[in-house]
């Protein structure tokens, strides 16, 4: 499986845009907070790609 079909199959991402927004992540992980989100947004574009989410994932900062 590609990484952009992984990540297609987060399900969090409910516009389909190919990012998720702080309110696509806590609706998929109530627990992540808005400090939290704000970590994992490298970028601070309000909004995380498919490298940000991994990059959390491997960090322990959001589930795989």
């Amino acid at each position: 499986m590609s990484a952009s079909a992984a990540f297609a199959q987060l399900a969090a991402d409910a516009n389909g845009d190919g990012v998720l927004t702080i309110d696509e992540v806590q609706a998929a992980y109530p627990d992540i907070t808005a400090e939290s989100f704000s970590t994992m947004d490298l970028n601070a574009d309000g909004a995380l790609d498919e490298a940000e989410v991994q990059s959390a994932q491997e960090a322990g900062l959001m589930p795989a």
